[in-house]
């Protein structure tokens, strides 16, 4: 080394090694921090937040009959709300009211509503008329029968008309008919379930993706505007849960059955306004939105979805 070279060095040599010594402490503080945070959500949660006597008597939820939806409206009612159950058959409703009361010992009442339709909630309105109203789940969706190219997906007009009443309309509808009196109590919880597929493009499911990265955004917007009027509006993003919507018959760590993701993600409510809910869902966002590059995400995506047409398709065809 030259000597100039060398004077050059011995002048960096301080700075550089307290550079290296702070951005050393920076990460460490960061890592403690998270770990903290991760402690404080994943294994302390929110107490006793998600009660009646904090937010109000009765929890409103769509899409209350089946997976989710059933298991939100189950696990409200074990917290002491009353339960207003609403969806399509009335039939699937009375059954679930009756259960929910007989297990719980809380209130129900049910409103029959197909969310495909755009002319139900004065109807809706009418049925939750006079109720303190702590809890909206905006949990009714509707996905693909199977993955497909947007062109080929059967009876299409009508499909889209369906995707976007139920995933995009029932949410803005059902927020706009519970919010007001929220805001005049100055108390209460809108959890619009979005999904995993809002988070980033999905081949083959494109319109599902799209409807719920629409209930991402709306969600993460309301909270902005209305966090300092005292209400809590969270986007849950689940990956998969052992639904008939998903398919998934067998329950596992990654893909829990719909009670025990909502007993976990309860526990979030308050302390995140984005969550996946469940701590192995929560590794799996992190996986695919920080670490793998889009490209990749959306190559193997991709393939995922003309594998899983492809074995559709062949079943279909063998009868």
């Amino acid at each position: 080394m030259s000597s100039s070279g060398e004077v050059v060095f011995r002048a960096l040599e301080t700075p550089l090694l307290c550079l290296g010594a702070v951005t050393a402490a920076w990460f460490s503080v960061c890592t403690v921090c998270r770990l903290l945070t991760g402690f404080r959500l994943w294994v302390l949660g929110n107490g006793r937040l998600v009660s009646p006597t904090l937010l109000g008597k009765w929890a409103v939820v769509t899409g209350a009959t089946d997976g989710i939806g059933k298991a939100y409206a189950e696990e409200l009612a074990r917290r002491g709300f009353g339960i207003v159950l609403i969806s399509r058959s009335q039939e699937k409703l009375d059954e679930v009211s009756k259960v929910i009361s007989s297990k719980c010992g809380v209130e129900t009442k049910t409103i029959a509503a197909d969310f495909s339709a755009v002319d139900i909630y004065p109807k809706i309105e009418e049925g939750l008329a006079g109720l303190e109203i702590g809890v909206l789940v905006n949990n009714v969706g509707i996905s693909y029968s199977y993955p497909e190219f947007f062109l080929n997906v059967p009876n299409l007009d009508t499909f889209i008309d369906n995707m976007v009443n139920i995933n995009i309309t029932s949410v803005c509808q059902m927020t706009r008919l519970v919010l007001p009196q929220m805001v005049e109590r100055k108390k209460g919880a809108i959890l619009n379930i979005s999904s995993a597929s809002g988070m980033y493009p999905v081949p083959f499911l494109s319109v599902y993706s799209a409807s719920k990265a629409f209930v991402d955004f709306f969600s993460q917007g309301l909270q902005a505007e209305y966090k300092g009027k005292g209400i809590i509006i969270q986007s849950v993003l689940p990956f998969f849960v052992a639904t008939k919507l998903s398919k998934i018959r067998r329950a596992t760590l990654d893909k829990p059955t719909p009670e025990r993701y909502v007993a976990a993600e309860l526990n979030t409510v308050g302390l995140q306004t984005q969550t996946n809910g469940y701590l192995p869902h929560a590794i799996l966002g992190w996986v695919t939105t920080a670490l793998l590059p889009a490209k990749i995400l959306n190559m193997y995506l991709m393939s995922m979805g003309l594998s899983q047409r492809a074995r559709y398709l062949k079943k279909q065809k063998q009868g």
